[in-house]
């Protein structure tokens, strides 16, 4: 899977680099083909979240698919020279899912939101979709992750068959709920999108195409859910707080240092062949290098074995790309209970790592 993605770190999160059409496929392929495919769908708000909460942090990294939805992100992007430059709203992607006409319609499981809501999302969703039927919906209520993981309730849904379950429970407790029953549930799609239930549902209107486009949506919420101001106010300023620590100066020296001699220096990357593998990087790693960095990587994952030490003494430039790749990897030891060790971090890729907002995730010993 490693080597067939193609992502980026933004502001610390992973993210692949898909556009709406190329995100639609990837869903319409998992539901042909019967493929698990765990979507997320990162906005500013898991961005600001991320930051303390590990759990949440590990729920995105360990995606099958991860999309920008906020145009924050995008400006961030563009900003920093990262070709992700299409927002993809896990309710637009639910939209032209529901639009398109199916031979075989997509069943779809709505669990969640707030009392009522999956029901009057499930009615709906019958009465005016071509593409999608709802087969079930199921609320759970405000209980304990525990409480609704109890196997009568993931047998129920299950049962219904659906093709894509739709999560509302809040990002974080939605997340968490996935990260924990995913392998249960048999659905080929799931994904937490809490707005999705409430506008199927009709309780609120999502807003208009200009107002998306302009970035100006979360205003748009706030009128018609006053409640959300605090949320975005804290939010917004956490994202003036990343732009003036990270985004900015990491514009600046990445731009710099494409001007120095480190970016040229010819890259290569040897595996040891021991129980605890070391890996040993040369030169510098951006996108257009990374294909032997994918292939050691993933050599290093189906083996299996022993904990991992990535010896970065001779590495003199990584890109976002590569940090990224370098997130998945270490997602994919800790499944395996192994380990990602850095070693011999030189200061200039520290200051990258920093500025890229990752510099706490892993674990570096100088």
């Amino acid at each position: 899977m490693l080597k067939n993605r193609e992502t980026w770190s933004i502001l610390g999160l992973p993210f692949d680099a898909v556009g709406v059409n190329r995100s639609l496929a990837l869903i319409e392929q998992a539901i042909d083909q019967n493929t698990r495919c765990f979507i997320s769908t990162p906005n500013l708000n898991f961005v600001i979240a991320t930051q303390s909460d590990a759990a949440f942090f590990d729920s995105v990294v360990d995606s099958d698919l991860s999309v920008a939805d906020g145009m924050p992100l995008i400006w961030v992007a563009k900003l920093l020279g990262v070709p992700i430059g299409e927002r993809v709203a896990g309710s637009t992607l639910f939209d032209e899912l529901s639009r398109r006409p199916r031979e075989k319609k997509i069943r779809v499981y709505f669990f969640g939101g707030q009392q009522g809501v999956a029901e009057r999302a499930h009615v709906q969703l019958n009465e005016t979709s071509v593409g999608m039927q709802s087969c079930g919906f199921y609320d759970p209520g405000f209980v304990p992750i525990e409480e609704m993981s109890d196997s009568t309730v993931l047998d129920e849904i299950n049962a219904a068959k659906p093709d894509f379950i739709v999560v509302a429970l809040g990002a974080k407790k939605g997340q968490a709920w996935i990260q924990k029953n995913r392998e249960y549930l048999n659905a080929p799609i799931i994904s937490h999108l809490g707005a999705v239930i409430n506008f199927v549902a009709g309780n609120i209107e999502r807003a208009p195409g200009r107002w998306q486009r302009l970035g100006l949506e979360w205003v748009w919420r706030i009128k018609q859910e006053p409640s959300l101001w605090k949320r975005y106010f804290s939010d917004g300023l956490m994202f003036l707080k990343l732009l003036l620590m990270n985004v900015f100066p990491l514009t600046v020296y990445d731009r710099f240092l494409k001007r120095s001699a480190c970016f040229s220096e010819t890259c290569g990357i040897n595996l040891s062949q021991k129980n605890d593998g070391q890996v040993v990087l040369k030169g510098g790693f951006n996108s257009l290098t990374l294909e032997p960095v994918k292939q050691t990587f993933s050599s290093i994952i189906n083996e299996e074995k022993g904990q991992v030490t990535m010896d970065c003494f001779k590495l003199s430039y990584i890109d976002s790309a590569f940090i990224a790749t370098l997130m998945l990897l270490q997602s994919s030891l800790a499944k395996q209970g192994r380990h990602l060790t850095l070693i011999n971090v030189s200061k200039r890729i520290n200051t990258l790592f920093m500025f890229n907002n990752v510099r706490q995730r892993f674990n570096i010993e100088y």
